[in-house]
């Protein structure tokens, strides 16, 4: 029987770093995904970043960061689409291209999921896919843990829908990395060496 569990890691991924691809791995290896989908969010509805490269840019480091990985894909969705980029939206249009049969796991970080009763139509996103949290070591989940208790009526209930992983490599962060960019600092060894070329190349991340 083919495996019908998806994985869709969402974010501006600006730029995208080793922290996201340990983390969209560890997720396929622990909870047996078929695939990982990064999914670049095209107009952000919440975060407004000074230093937001452009979804084309965005889009094409997401491309170059993932090629050799044969599980994770791109997607354009979100960019492609006109308007803000919302949740419900992309949950309602993978289900028209993959069915109601498709478990979709939506990866993302602990801090970003503690916002989700802020998100479009939280009610029907949770009915629609499940969420994996990503956290550092250390990481306190007693907010994790009240969440689940505001969105859903039982323990068992929040326990299907809502988990947990842990992963070292999240302290770093795209902040960190713009950060350095912009202060004429190395970062090796924090994102693909393609990625780091790309945004030689194209100058990211200077502006002030």
């Amino acid at each position: 029987m083919e495996n019908n569990k998806i994985g869709i890691m969402g974010g501006t991924f600006n730029p995208i770093h080793h922290g996201h691809l340990v983390t969209a791995q560890e997720a396929l290896d622990q909870f047996g995904l078929t695939r990982v989908i990064f999914i670049p969010t095209g107009d952000p509805p919440h975060k407004i970043e000074d230093l937001l490269a452009d979804a084309e840019d965005r889009y094409l480091m997401t491309e170059i960061a993932t090629s050799s990985n044969n599980n994770f894909f791109v997607s354009r969705i979100e960019i492609d689409r006109k308007g803000k980029s919302y949740t419900i939206d992309t949950v309602k249009e993978l289900r028209q291209i993959y069915g109601m049969e498709m478990e979709l796991f939506f990866i993302t970080g602990a801090d970003a999921i503690l916002e989700i009763l802020s998100w479009k139509d939280t009610d029907e996103i949770v009915a629609l896919a499940k969420f994996i949290a990503a956290t550092r070591p250390g990481y306190d989940i007693s907010k994790i843990k009240s969440l689940k208790s505001t969105l859903f009526r039982s323990r068992e209930e929040a326990d299907k829908k809502i988990f947990l992983m842990e992963i070292p490599a999240l302290a770093i962060s795209s902040t960190d990395i713009r950060k350095r960019i912009k202060n004429c600092r190395s970062i090796n060894y924090l994102v693909p060496e393609g990625v780091n070329n790309y945004i030689l190349k194209h100058g990211l991340y200077k502006k002030t």
